[in-house]
Order: C-alpha cells, then sequence, then structure tokens
C-alpha cells in the first residue's frame, strides 16, 4: 500500500526552500508545516537545559546523594598466607615456592637485605635439589661472582657460604671455564676498594698519575716570580741553605716524624709502610699469574704490538690499575725513595718479562689497513666496542715501569727506556685527539722520563713532541690547561737549577712568546687558566726574558685595552697581576699609558689596584730615580704627566665635550652667579674618582721641582678646563684638591685660573647647600667637597674676593637670595676664613645691603636677620684672637 502525502498549503514552503521530500515533513490539523530541522533544535536545547539544570533542594528534606558517590561503609580483615600458593609444576621451589630464576633475580635487587636472603635460599634450594646445580652452573656463578664483592658485609658472608657449598659439589674441570668471569669481577672489586683508599671515594675517576711532584713543590709559593717593589728598591733576598750553597740540599739524613706516629704508634690498615709491603707481596703474585694465564703464548710480538683478544685486554686493564693504584699508595708514606728501590727489586724482573716483552698492546677489532696515512694516528688510540682505552692502557704500563727507574739505573733500563720513549713521543707527534684523562698520564710519563734522563737533547726532543700537540687547534679546555701546566713545569724547574747546569730550551722559549697573544685570546672564558697563564708570564718578564718581553710589548694594547681587554674582564686577583707586568714592559708609549689611564678612572678595577698602577708608573719615572739598570727612556717625563692629568680629570676629553649639552636637573646643578654648571655623578664614580685623586696628588707631591709641578697642571687645567660650562662635580672637587696640595709660596697663578677657581667653589658650594637632605647618595659627598672649597678660600685670598665680587645680587632670582645669604653667613663664622672676611668687609656689607635694596615687603625675613646678626658680631667689631670658632653647616 503506497501512502500519499497531501501537498503543503498555498504560500506555505519547505524547510529546505522546495518540495517537501516524502516523510520529511508533516501536517498539522490546521495546515502548520512542522520541520524536521525544528524539532532537532527544540530536542537539543531541551537535552542542554536538563543536562545543566541545578537541582532545587528543599528545607526539611534530606539531600540525595549523587550518582558517582563511592560508598565506605565496608569493613575489611586480614588473610596471613604463611606460604606461597604458587606451585611450579616444571622448576622446583623452596620452603617459600620461590625457584632458582626467581632467587637469581633477586640478587640485582637494591636492598641488601633482599640480596642476602636470596643467597640462604639458593643454598637450601640446592641443599634440596643438588641436580639443579648443572642445568643452571653458569647463571648461579655469574650472578654469585656479582654480589660476592658487594658493600654489605652480610651479603658478602652468605655469598661465602654458598660458595663454599657449591666447591663440595663441583669439579675442577667444571667450574674452570667460569673462572674467568670470576676473577674479572674479583678484580673489578678489588680496583674499586683501592681507588677508594687513594681517592677517598670509590665513585671517583683516577685523574693523576704516578709522577706527582713531591720533592721541592714547584708551584706558585716557591720564590720564582720577582716581586716588582724589591726589584725596583734592589733588594732581592738572597737564600742561603747548609754548607752555604746556594741550592737546598735534597738528601738529608735526617727526617720529621710523622704526626700521625707520634700520636698513635699502632698504624692500622694500609697506612702502615710494612703493612702495605706485605699487602703488595700478596696480591702482586697473584695478579702477575692471572695474567699469565690469560696472555698470548706467542713469545714474539707483530709489528703492530700484540693483538689482545678482549677477555686478555679487559683483565689487563684491571691488573694494571691495580697495580697503578698500589703504586699511588706507596707514594703516600714519608719513605717513598726506600719504597722505589724495594719494589724495584722485587718486581722489575717479573713485570719486564710478562709486561713489556709485548709492549705496545692493541686491540684486535681496532686494526685497520684500509689508509697508510690513517694507519700511525689508529696504531694505539682507537677505542673498541667494549669502551676499553688502550692507549690509556699501554700509558698505565708505562707510568708504573718508569717509576721503578731512576737516574742511577738509566744504563740497566734503557733498553725497555728506548721503548717507552719511542711511544710517548710518536703518540704526541701523531696528531691524534687526546682526552684530558689520557694526556694526563702522558705528561707524567713524559716528566719522568725527563728527570731520570738528564740531558739537553733527550729533554728538547719529548719538550718538541709535547710542542706539537700544544699547536693543535681547537683543544678542549681541561686539555689547553694540562700542557699549559706541564710547560710550566717545566719552565720552573729550569728556572731554579743552578745557573751551570741550566739548560736553555729553544722550543720552552717560542712556548714562553706566545704566551700573551695565549692571554688575550683566552678572554674571561677560563680564568683558572687564564691566572695560570698570567702567573707563569710574571715570571719569566721578571727573570727578563727577552722572547717573551717582545712579545708582551707588542700585544700590550690588547691586554690593557679600557673597554675588552684581558685587565678589564678578569677577576682582581688576576688583575693585581696584570697590573704589576707593567712594571717589567721594555717601555711605555703614549697610546699605552692613555689605556691604562682609562681603566683607572672607568672604574672597571677598583681605587686600590689603581693606586698600585700608579705607584709603578711612578717608579718608572725618572723624579722616582731607579736603584737598577732598566732600560732607558721607558717613560718620558711629558707622558708621565699626561697620564696623571688625565687620570685627575677622571673624564677623557671627549667625554668631557659631550657633557657640554646636558642641561636640567636632576644630572645637573646650575646657579646664575656662575658660569660653570655642574654634571652630577654617581656616588660610586665620585668615591673612586676622590680616591685616585688622592694617590696622583700623592705622587705628584713627593717630585722635588714643586713649582714646575705645579705650572704643568695650571697650564692643562687652563688648555682644557677653563672655558667649559659643564664641569663634573668629582672634576672640579679634584682639581681644588690637587692644588691644595701642590701650592706652594714660589707658585704664580694666572688670572684665568683664579676665575676659574672662584666658579669652581661658588658652583660647588652652591650645590651643597641646595642638596635635598633626603637624597642619600649626594649627601656622602659633602664633607670633601666643603673641605676642598673652604681650603681653596682660605690659601687663595684672590680666590675669595673673586667668588665675592661674582656674588651681584641684583642678578639673582629672588629663591637664589637665601642661599647666598646662608653661605656668607657660614664663610663670616668660619675660623679658616675669619681674617680675609674682615679684609672683605665692605665688600660683605654692600652684598647686604643690596639684598636689603632687592628684598620686598615690609617684614624682614629670618635669613636676612641672622646675617645681620653674623655681621654685626663677627665683622662689624673685628674680633682677633684663638677663640673664634668653625663653623659646620
Amino acid at each position: 500500500m503506497t501512502t500519499r502525502h497531501a501537498p503543503p498549503p498555498p504560500g506555505v514552503t519547505c524547510a529546505w526552500g522546495g518540495r517537501p521530500f516524502p516523510g520529511s515533513a508533516r501536517w498539522g490539523p490546521e495546515g502548520v508545516e512542522w520541520s524536521c530541522v525544528s524539532i532537532f533544535k527544540m530536542t537539543k536545547k531541551r537535552k542542554h537545559q536538563e543536562d545543566f539544570q541545578k537541582v532545587k533542594l528543599k528545607v526539611g528534606k534530606k539531600k540525595p546523594k549523587l550518582e558517582n558517590v563511592t560508598d565506605t561503609n565496608f569493613k575489611t580483615k586480614a588473610i596471613q598466607i604463611p606460604e606461597q600458593l604458587k606451585e611450579d609444576g616444571m622448576l622446583p621451589t623452596q620452603n617459600r615456592k620461590l625457584n632458582i630464576k626467581d632467587l637469581l633475580s633477586q640478587m640485582h635487587h637494591y636492598s641488601a637485605g633482599v640480596k642476602q636472603s636470596a643467597l640462604v635460599g639458593l643454598k637450601d634450594l640446592l641443599s634440596q635439589y643438588p641436580f639443579i646445580i648443572d642445568a643452571h652452573l653458569s647463571n648461579i656463578i655469574s650472578e654469585v661472582a656479582a654480589v660476592f664483592t658487594d658493600k654489605d658485609s652480610g651479603v658478602r658472608g652468605a655469598a661465602v657460604c654458598l660458595l663454599q657449598f657449591l666447591a663440595s659439589k663441583l669439579r675442577a674441570e667444571q667450574i674452570a671455564p667460569y673462572f674467568p668471569l670470576w676473577r674479572l669481577n674479583v678484580l673489578v672489586r678489588l680496583r674499586k676498594f683501592l681507588r677508594a683508599l687513594v681517592d677517598g671515594a670509590s665513585e671517583l675517576e683516577d685523574e693523576e698519575g704516578l709522577q706527582e711532584q713531591k720533592e721541592g713543590s714547584l708551584s706558585s709559593k716557591n720564590p720564582v716570580c720577582i716581586n716588582w717593589k724589591e726589584h725596583a728598591s734592589n733588594q732581592q733576598p738572597i737564600q742561603l741553605y747548609e754548607n752555604g750553597g746556594s741550592q737546598p740540599k735534597i738528601k738529608s739524613s735526617f727526617r720529621l716524624r710523622s704526626l700521625v706516629s707520634m700520636t698513635d704508634r699502632m698504624e692500622k690498615g694500609l697506612s702502615s709502610a710494612e703493612n702495605l709491603k706485605g699487602f703488595i707481596e700478596i696480591i702482586i703474585p697473584l695478579l702477575i699469574e692471572s695474567w699469565i694465564e690469560a696472555s698470548p703464548a706467542q713469545p714474539g710480538a707483530p709489528v703492530l704490538g700484540n693483538l689482545l683478544e678482549p677477555e686478555s685486554q679487559q683483565l689487563m686493564q684491571q691488573v694494571l690499575n691495580i697495580i697503578h693504584l698500589l703504586w699511588k699508595l706507596t707514594k703516600q708514606h714519608d719513605e717513598m725513595h726506600k719504597m722505589e728501590v724495594w719494589l724495584r727489586v722485587n718486581y722489575l724482573v717479573d713485570f719486564k718479562q710478562h709486561f713489556m716483552r709485548h709492549f705496545p698492546y692493541s686491540f684486535q677489532e681496532t686494526v685497520k689497513h684500509k689508509k697508510k696515512d690513517s694507519y700511525k694516528s689508529n696504531r694505539y688510540c682507537m677505542t673498541s666496542s667494549n669502551s676499553i682505552d688502550h692507549l690509556l692502557l699501554n700509558l698505565t704500563l708505562c707510568d708504573i715501569m718508569v717509576s721503578l727507574s731512576s737516574t742511577s739505573t738509566l744504563q740497566l733500563d734503557s733498553d725497555w727506556l728506548d721503548m717507552i720513549r719511542n711511544f710517548v713521543t710518536d703518540t704526541l707527534q701523531d696528531g691524534s685527539k687526546l682526552n684530558s684523562k689520557q694526556l694526563n698520564r702522558l705528561l707524567g710519563v713524559t716528566w719522568r722520563l725527563m728527570q731520570i734522563q738528564r740531558n739537553k737533547v733527550a729533554a728538547e726532543t719529548l719538550i718538541k713532541a709535547v710542542y706539537m700537540l700544544y699547536q693543535q687547534k681547537n683543544l678542549l679546555f681541561p686539555v689547553r690547561t694540562l700542557l699549559l701546566k706541564f710547560f710550566s713545569r717545566v719552565y720552573q724547574k729550569e728556572e731554579l737549577s743552578p745557573q751551570g747546569i741550566r739548560n736553555r730550551s729553544k722550543i720552552l722559549s717560542r712556548w714562553l712568546a706566545g704566551l700573551p697573544l695565549q692571554l688575550v685570546l683566552l678572554g674571561s672564558r677560563n680564568p683558572e687558566l687564564s691566572n695560570q697563564l698570567i702567573d707563569t708570564i710574571h715570571s719569566a718578564a721578571s727573570r727578563s726574558k727577552k722572547e717573551l718581553l717582545q712579545s708582551l710589548q707588542a700585544i700590550a694594547s690588547r691586554i690593557y685595552d679600557p673597554l675588552d681587554g684581558t685587565l678589564v674582564l678578569l677577576p682582581a686577583e688576576s688583575q693585581r697581576r696584570l697590573v704589576q707586568l707593567v712594571y717589567f714592559l721594555p717601555c711605555l708609549p703614549t697610546c699605552l699609558l692613555s689605556s691604562l689611564s682609562r681603566c683607572c678612572i672607568m672604574g672597571r678595577m677598583s681605587s686600590e689596584l689603581a693606586a698600585t698602577l700608579i705607584g709603578i708608573l711612578h717608579m718608572r719615572s725618572s723624579f722616582a730615580g731607579w736603584k737598577c739598570q732598566v732600560q732607558d727612556g721607558s717613560l718620558n717625563d711629558i707622558d708621565y704627566f699626561s697620564f696623571f692629568f688625565s687620570t685627575l680629570t677622571g673624564f677623557s676629553r671627549e667625554e668631557l665635550m659631550s657633557l657640554q649639552s646636558i642641561r636640567g636637573k636632576p644630572h645637573i646643578s646650575q646657579t646664575q652667579l656662575s658660569p660653570i654648571r655642574l654634571y652630577l655623578t654617581d656616588l660610586d664614580q665620585f668615591l673612586h674618582h676622590w680616591g685616585v685623586t688622592e694617590v696622583v696628588c700623592h705622587s705628584l707631591s713627593t717630585i722635588p721641582s714643586r713649582s714646575q709641578c705645579f705650572d704643568i697642571l695650571q697650564s692643562g687645567i687652563c688648555k682644557y678646563l677653563v672655558g667649559m660650562a659643564v664641569i663634573p662635580d668629582s672634576t672640579a672637587g679634584s682639581i681644588l684638591y690637587a692644588i691644595n696640595k701642590l701650592l706652594d709660596q714660589a707658585c704664580i697663578l694666572s688670572e684665568n685660573l683664579h676665575k676659574f677657581l672662584a666658579s669652581c667653589c661658588y658652583s660647588l658650594l652652591y650645590f651643597l647647600l641646595t642638596l635635598d637632605k633626603e637624597d642619600a647618595e649626594h649627601i656622602q659627598k659633602r664633607d670633601v667637597l666643603w673641605g676642598s672649597c673652604i681650603s681653596m678660600l682660605a690659601l687663595l685670598p684672590r680666590v675669595l674676593r673673586l667668588m665675592l665680587q661674582s656674588l651681584q645680587v641684583s642678578r639673582v632670582c629672588r629663591e637664589e637670595m637665601p642661599v647666598i645669604a646662608q653661605l656668607l653667613r657660614l664663610l663670616i663664622q668660619h675660623g679658616q676664613l675669619r681674617s680675609h672676611m674682615v679684609t672683605n668687609e665692605l665688600l660683605v656689607q654692600q652684598l647686604i645691603k643690596d639684598m636689603m635694596t632687592q628684598k620686598t615687603g615690609e617684614v624682614q625675613e629670618q635669613w636676612l636677620t641672622d646675617l645681620h646678626y653674623c655681621f654685626n658680631i663677627y665683622l662689624a667689631s673685628h674680633p682677633q684672637g684663638p677663640g673664634a670658632m668653625n663653623t659646620v653647616y
């Protein structure tokens, strides 16, 4: 049956804009069309309202429970299970229902109690089911070997009990295949134990070699560097040793008793030399026997050295590391020389036979013959898949062997020493990239070889090989640091040698000449390394090394650059050493003095350090007088005074010119009666400038011809400062302070200087009197500036009169008149100025009359009343005598 839909009424269309689809709409009784879309929208809106409709709570009704509420009204009971219910039908279990796999996996647990319980359970399981031993022997031996040297004593004890049980159940041929693994684990644990004794912690890596400098420490505490003050006064100390020699006698029959042995006679552990010897006598034969079992059977070594299997190499690495640590323990005892002799007598023959016979060692997987060029650099330095450092292994053996040799046994050890020397030289020259650990061991062996064979040819060969490595580019900082320390050590050793046997190494001189450039390129990236460079440069410069002084002179402008030079980038202690280097420079050109002056006044170094630099330059001048022979014409008089005047002003000429365009507060203090406006500097800059000014004035005051010095200062002020509209407050105060210190009766001041000083005094006094008491930064300038102005007015009456004459009341505004009145009152009351103010009584009286004329209003203000009172008390009656008081404003 087919259903027909009635057509829509006239004028009514479907919701989709056309005729309705069959079943897409229905008609109401009145002919209204209900669209499916409209129904959907209404349903969605109603559903949205139902979802977010707020539940209305009624008073007195219980709050309905939420649908997602958790019911916690239940009780629990504990169930105790004495044994595991799980049983494995395939593997036998113990009383705790743990099988062999479960027990072995628990040996990896972090808890010592769990591991100990697993070992005890494993022993019980194996005693009940002995057939498990044959099936799982490999896993049992591996896991027990890992925990045999555990740090917990309970775990170690349980492991020993288990091993004793297994020893009675196994035959020798059964355990033989697992002995290399067992032996390697024991050696690893023994190495960690010895490292803990040597370094204090088992996690620390072995960073140092055996060849540490025990005798005659060549550190910075040794008097290798010469103090510049002692050098200038020609007062170098002379050290005298026993028997009248100039060098200390190293070998002595007397030795101080150690503090430990004095307080505790019974030394325990390996801290006793006898106990250490007994421990070495037990361990070394076992180590040699272990290596013999794993060493190659062929007596002759191939061309590339002995090719070791991975297992043999791992074993050798542990054996050598343990011997190396034992050797380091012997270095910690007082009788180190006797220990070395004892070790040589007992173990040199065995080491030569079993270790040096196949030296140098390499690894089978690392041998490559693709290219002949890369063959040499890859001989000993390649790293295998098992992450064993083959170069470090060979160097460890070298370090052990060279510690058994000495200068007296050089001829007897020449055969194997030549092998080590050739290996070290080739390793240094082959261009391979070495890490810090390899290089540290390599340099230690090199140093020992230089101490054993003390002749110029052999030492120069080794130094040249190290210098080739030093010249490589892009070296890491740790590597570069080790190389610098090595060369510094060689240089200091050479300088401490007697003059007759001193070897002048050309390579060492070339290295010294390159240090200043290295210092500049390093900058502030590694202050510790920079300090090492500076110490070496200072030591060489103090001893007049010609090549270094020439290089230092050429690079000095970059070291002492005031913007980005090495001096301003490094810490204070390094800056002090660099400032001391100025004393040893061959000459001091004008451009370098300009840079040094800028370094002093820019605040990039402390005022104390600036004082040191000024003292050094004063010692370099002709006014201080040299006590020893130095370079001629190192600092002429013109450059000397130019440096001091530039430092005294505190600003360069360019900076002063740029200040002339600044206007208004808060940077400018301005008055209508003075042509000089003051630029207000920061407090830190002001205090630094004032500290430098005091040192400059002290140096200038020591010049014998005081009048000539003052004339030069006067010429500089009139040429560069007179006529400027804006002057920094620190500069104005410094000029006044310098004139107060340098002026004497023979000095004659020009009229321009008088006017300039009068303007400076009034500008500074006006600034101080108008200073806000809440301005804590500028308040601290008050005492030094006020003292300089009063001292100047008392020293030069002409300046006081010019300042009073410049106080034209008719030109000032009403706000400045109280300041002038306060200034006059303070000057009248000041004891140092009393006689000068009496001389200018008529001028002061005229100023007071002008103020009375300029004031407005019938009522006289308080500031004018105070001025009248002071004038009548101090000037009108002309009081005399010491009873006059000083006024503090």
